[in-house]
């Protein structure tokens, strides 16, 4: 892959041989992220299970304590009392078959998460293929097929982000913004990592956490220590 001059400049900040400790991993990521936009700080994460296996899957939901500093746009499939509660607490789109409809035939996309209440989920159904490979079909294990739409609206809106195992075993989240402070970073960095060790698989055997990468969205990889 050819890459630019800026990137060039920027990656020679960052020595490869090394894993660097977070808070210095995360202080570098600050300094490459040099595009003209306010860059997402990305972390990868890739684990030593087989996501091949149904007793290796690692997947979850966490609340960042400081957010990711991006608007969440929430969608929520329910009815009557549950439908009002959601648009209580600040849901973006709520509806039922008429908001399945619109995705289907209008190929409408303009939202980033996707709640529905159980009863629901009969309907949602149909949308597995498009919102499925998205990675936004509602899911018990991530909190958003629940009863409490209320609750899982304003942890959305609050910085809730969703882990999941891709086909290679790692887990790719953002927890911030380049214009975050470096302490911030750092209290979502931990919270993530937390969440994704306790979320280890019992089948899962040898080395858990295999290798951590910190980056800004157009900035290089930096390895990070996660043996804290």
């Amino acid at each position: 892959m050819k890459r630019g001059k800026r990137y060039k400049e920027v990656a020679a900040l960052v020595d490869r041989a090394k894993t660097y400790e977070p808070r210095e991993a995360l202080e570098l990521v600050k300094q490459t992220a040099k595009a003209k936009f306010d860059e997402s700080v990305e972390m990868h994460i890739r684990l030593g299970v087989d996501s091949r296996h149904a007793d290796q899957q690692v997947r979850g939901a966490v609340v960042l304590p400081h957010g990711t500093g991006r608007e969440m746009r929430v969608l929520v499939f329910a009815k009557g009392p549950k439908a009002d509660e959601a648009k209580e607490a600040g849901a973006d789109y709520v509806g039922a078959e008429d908001l399945v409809e619109k995705i289907q035939k209008e190929n409408w996309f303009e939202f980033d998460v996707v709640i529905a209440t159980p009863d629901m989920m009969g309907v949602v159904g149909r949308l597995g293929r498009v919102l499925g490979p998205k990675g936004l079909m509602p899911n018990p294990k991530s909190g958003t097929v629940t009863m409490d739409v209320g609750r899982a609206v304003e942890d959305s809106k609050a910085g809730k982000i969703e882990y999941r195992l891709d086909k290679q075993n790692i887990i790719h989240c953002p927890i911030g913004k380049a214009s975050f402070e470096v302490d911030q970073l750092m209290d979502n960095f931990m919270t993530l990592l937390d969440a994704v060790i306790k979320a280890k698989p019992a089948a899962a055997k040898g080395q858990y956490i295999k290798r951590c990468v910190l980056a800004s969205t157009m900035g290089p990889g930096i390895r990070t220590n996660t043996k804290l």
